[in-house]
């Protein structure tokens, strides 16, 4: 299991009650300047929002490609090191809305992580430090220093090399 806090919730499913866990106002401010961001050619633009609008924790010379989606609700359970690439329409998810309960979890990528196109990172997931996730993959459980991943369901290709 990924490492996600689990809140139960009692009626509809939880996606018909997220405005009991984030305010109308964030979620809409979020999703104005994510959208900025996405469009936006300016590398150090779009590090300033996700830093000082958004409260990402985003590392020296990080680059966000064009159209990656970072969680509307909680971009601040982000963190990204430095030097990394967040491939072009990656998706950043810090949050699942359930029927019977939602989960929220922090995403903390690595220094020199490299990830490819149309990647989707689940809640809870830490990418280590030199790792390679290739292009469609579904991140679903940690990802080991200096690693390469690939898939659906994801696979190690190659194993972090140590030392």
């Amino acid at each position: 299991m990924r490492n996600t806090e689990r809140f139960p919730v009692e009626g509809p499913n939880a996606l018909w009650q997220m405005y009991k866990t984030v305010s109308r106002f964030k979620a809409v401010r979020n999703f104005v300047f994510i959208q900025i961001a996405r469009y936006c050619p300016s590398l150090p633009v779009k590090n300033w929002i996700y830093r000082r609008v958004l409260g990402m924790k985003v590392g020296n010379h990080t680059s966000f490609a064009l159209m990656v989606m970072v969680d509307v609700f909680f971009p601040e359970k982000i963190h990204v090191g430095d030097n990394s690439i967040i491939g072009y329409n990656a998706t950043l998810l810090t949050h699942e809305y359930l029927i019977k309960e939602y989960r929220l979890g922090e995403i903390r990528i690595g220094s020199h992580v490299m990830i490819g196109a149309n990647v989707t990172v689940l809640p809870g997931v830490t990418i280590g430090d030199h790792a390679v996730v290739g292009a469609g993959s579904v991140v679903h459980k940690d990802v080991a220093p200096g690693s390469f991943v690939a898939g659906n369901p994801l696979q190690v290709i190659r194993e972090g090399q140590s030392g």
